[in-house]
């Protein structure tokens, strides 16, 4: 069995790297990894095949630096050559970036089945470019593995009990990661060194979503409240290039300590010991509820709806005063998280094997 896995971005390397894992130790299977480019910088891209032992990729695209249409565009002609050129029996698609509507459709054009990891969501919010991604993307899949209950029901309402795929659910393939990775932090990371940072001593903060970023009025209403907590509890913001681009274009000047965008292994080490998460990351909202941390999520929607039912997270918005406020009810808050939200950290294993048994 062949399967083509297409990646592009920061989450979906930690994605492939639980999967390509129980594929190596599984005799008969092939996997084909294509990077499309959509992260190349260093930082947000090849150091994660570094450290966590992905394969190198077969195929590297380089495509980025465009608008959703032209990347999109671009992706889609040079996987159906990739595809063409392998023929494989599935090709394997994660989240909800435009590398992930790519490969798909790529693949069904040319009736390779798509499986899709991370199936079902939905913030509701289709000025989300990647709401359009993962909707688009879900009714052309052939297999659409569902991180949870939540999921399922979603396309269940949606009418997918009565179209031609396989809906499951698998739990969420980011815990697999988190559980593997987090003893290789433990041991390898000297973020917290570097840094000069004390566990339990500062929050840590991410914005890089367009709908915070390229909205000047929205970006300063974070970069606020980022600066009035920064007063009391130091703030580390690992900080995407193109938000701090942004950043310098509108004038912003924060208070808070900005960082390079940084590894995987340095990232959990960072959440794991942040006595608070502020983001507008999807994996990051489940990144801290997997190491115990509570979540202000700087978004007016989140696909995570089951982190906010259980009190582990807060929709604060863009709102200076609403974010503070969520910080201020969470930060220092401390009792036991439920376990099982998402899984029990054998979601790689349970798609492989589902795949096997439909080739």
């Amino acid at each position: 069995m062949k399967i083509v896995t297409i990646v592009g971005a920061r989450p979906q390397f930690i994605k492939a790297s639980a999967f390509s894992r129980v594929v190596a130790q599984t005799p008969g299977v092939t996997e084909v990894l294509v990077h499309t480019g959509q992260h190349f910088d260093d930082n947000m891209s090849e150091v994660f095949f570094r450290e966590m032992d992905i394969p190198a990729p077969a195929y590297h695209l380089d495509i980025h630096s465009l608008s959703h249409g032209a990347m999109t565009g671009r992706m889609l002609e040079a996987i159906e050559k990739v595809l063409a050129e392998e023929k494989p029996d599935f090709t394997l698609v994660y989240g909800d970036t435009n590398s992930t509507l790519a490969g798909a459709l790529a693949a069904r054009k040319l009736h390779i089945k798509v499986a899709h990891v991370e199936a079902g969501l939905r913030s509701f919010n289709m000025a989300m470019p990647e709401e359009v991604n993962r909707i688009l993307t879900d009714r052309i899949s052939d297999y659409l593995f569902c991180p949870t209950k939540v999921a399922i029901q979603n396309l269940e309402q949606e009418g997918f009990r009565h179209f031609p795929c396989l809906v499951a659910e698998c739990g969420d393939i980011m815990y697999d990661a988190a559980l593997y990775y987090k003893s290789k932090s433990d041991r390898e990371s000297k973020i917290l060194a570097d840094l000069s940072l004390s566990p339990g001593h500062y929050h840590l903060a991410t914005i890089h979503r367009q709908e915070n970023t390229d909205d000047k009025p929205r970006l300063q209403s974070i970069v606020e409240a980022l600066n009035q907590l920064n007063r009391s509890v130091q703030v580390i913001v690992p900080l995407h290039p193109r938000t701090r681009k942004l950043l310098d274009l509108y004038g912003l000047i924060p208070e808070f300590r900005m960082v390079p965008p940084v590894g995987y292994l340095d990232m959990i080490a960072l959440t794991s010991q942040a006595s608070l998460i502020l983001t507008d990351s999807g994996g990051l909202q489940k990144e801290a509820y997997f190491f115990g941390r509570y979540c202000v999520t700087l978004r007016d929607q989140t696909e995570w709806t089951e982190l906010v039912d259980g009190g582990y997270n807060i929709l604060a918005g863009a709102d200076t005063d609403r974010i503070i406020e969520a910080a201020g009810l969470l930060a220092g808050k401390n009792h036991g998280f439920k376990a099982g939200l998402y899984g029990d950290g054998h979601a790689a294993e349970f798609i492989l094997a589902t795949l096997q048994a439909g080739t």
